[in-house]
């Protein structure tokens, strides 16, 4: 039965995870860089953190010298809301209908969210869309 998981960029960089080459490598990135285009399929910027949230997000931390002295990385995520944020713009009608097309995708093939967050470290995006895409997969099985 094929899987929704999801890596980041570094991971499969450095070959730590190794999709099959039947598998859909999807980035969830508002702008590809550091290569990691490389390593995907295809990119799909409607399920990207929208800019206004992930300048708000960086500019937060940036002004608290987030993981130094100041709050860390998840703490400013808890501060602005990211979490409630991000699932309103997957909400829109584009990240919507991008949505269904990867869980028609899930229907025959594993699909892997990538965009550049180590989730051991640091709370992701893509860790809510992987969330949201499930739930929405059950609703359709109702």
């Amino acid at each position: 039965m094929p899987q929704l998981r999801d890596t980041y960029h570094a991971a499969l960089q450095h070959g730590h995870v190794d999709p099959d080459d039947s598998a859909l490598v999807v980035g969830v990135v508002r702008r590809p860089s550091y290569g990691i285009g490389t390593y995907l399929d295809r990119n799909v910027p409607e399920l990207a953190t929208p800019d206004d949230l992930l300048d708000e997000f960086k500019s937060r931390l940036d002004e608290v010298g987030g993981d130094d002295d100041g709050p860390t990385h998840d703490e400013v995520w808890n501060e602005v809301d990211f979490g409630e944020r991000y699932r309103d713009h997957l909400r829109n009608p584009e990240p919507r209908r991008a949505m269904d097309d990867l869980l028609g995708e899930l229907e025959s093939r594993d699909v892997w969210l990538v965009c550049y967050e180590n989730t051991d470290d640091k709370r992701c995006h893509r860790t809510i869309l992987k969330a949201v895409l499930r739930e929405r997969a059950a609703s359709k099985r109702e």
